[in-house]
């Protein structure tokens, strides 16, 4: 059992957004915007589902020279987004293991 959290809150663009926080209060991982509660809702849904299988994580190179994922759901969209970039694949793996871990049974904190 983990300790995570979804926070879902409005952003200074008016949307609604969340983010995965593992339980040592780090952000894992954040949401694109959303103009619907409903749907950022929805959004954290999807996460809880699609983290669960490798094949919805794509691994990617920034123009940083970071590595970063994006948790994808079964229509291609992407749903979650490393919050940070890491400086080794093995690194943005252990990233991806904590949102395998955290997402399933994080409790929702809604600050909207």
């Amino acid at each position: 059992m983990s300790n995570g959290t979804f926070e879902l809150y409005i952003g200074n663009d008016k949307q609604y957004w969340f983010r995965l926080k593992a339980g040592n209060s780090e952000i894992i991982g954040k949401s694109e915007g959303y103009s619907a509660k409903q749907s950022a809702q929805h959004g954290i849904e999807s996460v809880r589902q699609n983290s669960q299988d490798d094949d919805n994580f794509s691994i990617f190179k920034g123009v940083n020279d970071q590595y970063y994922f994006h948790l994808k759901a079964k229509n291609g969209e992407v749903i979650l987004s490393s919050s940070e970039g890491y400086v080794s694949e093995q690194g943005v793996k252990i990233g991806i293991d904590s949102v395998r871990r955290n997402a399933p049974d994080a409790q929702v904190k809604d600050l909207t």
